[in-house]
């Protein structure tokens, strides 16, 4: 059963998924870069993250790929970059690896539970959930973190799917 959410702390998916379980009382947590360097400078000492020995995001996303029992990647459209690396080292670690596009329809409301029976098949206890940084896909904090006031971005989209899925497992 899904215990713990971890994430590197980036800006984008990796803090609205830290968001959501923090919000949610989920325990949190994983590895951010030296110095907890992001691209909107220090990560805040509000996020649970453990600091690795480099400043590089590669130490980062392998050590979160290797602490976690599984990898659930948010994205719009393809990835790339960082999230791309995320999803060839979980392949190479021969750990389950989720990609869920949330620009296709359905995916805030099905997806959530089609995730969650993922992570029961393969027991994932502490999940590592990644994508894309919010420069990458403007918006994306948002989209995890929906208003009803405007159309939700990668961020709020998310927040909501990080925090459906919480919710389902509680």
């Amino acid at each position: 059963m899904l215990e713990k959410i971890v994430s590197g702390g980036q800006t984008g998916v990796d803090r609205a998924a830290l968001d959501a379980a923090l919000a949610a009382g989920f325990e949190a947590g994983g590895w951010c870069p030296h110095g907890r360097r992001a691209e909107d400078g220090r990560i805040p000492r509000t996020y649970p993250l453990d600091e690795t020995p480099s400043e590089r995001y590669r130490q980062r996303t392998e050590w979160n790929v290797r602490d976690s029992d599984g990898t659930l990647i948010l994205a719009r459209g393809g990835v790339s970059g960082g999230t791309a690396l995320t999803a060839q080292l979980a392949q190479v670690m021969g750990q389950p690896c989720r990609i869920v596009r949330l620009d296709r329809p359905g995916s805030l409301t099905g997806e959530p539970k089609v995730t969650l029976a993922w992570i029961a098949e393969h027991a994932i206890v502490a999940l590592n959930v990644a994508g894309p940084r919010e420069s990458q896909r403007p918006g994306i904090t948002e989209e995890a973190r929906p208003r009803e006031s405007q159309s939700p971005g990668i961020t709020e989209e998310a927040r909501a799917f990080m925090d459906s899925l919480i919710a389902a497992v509680r």
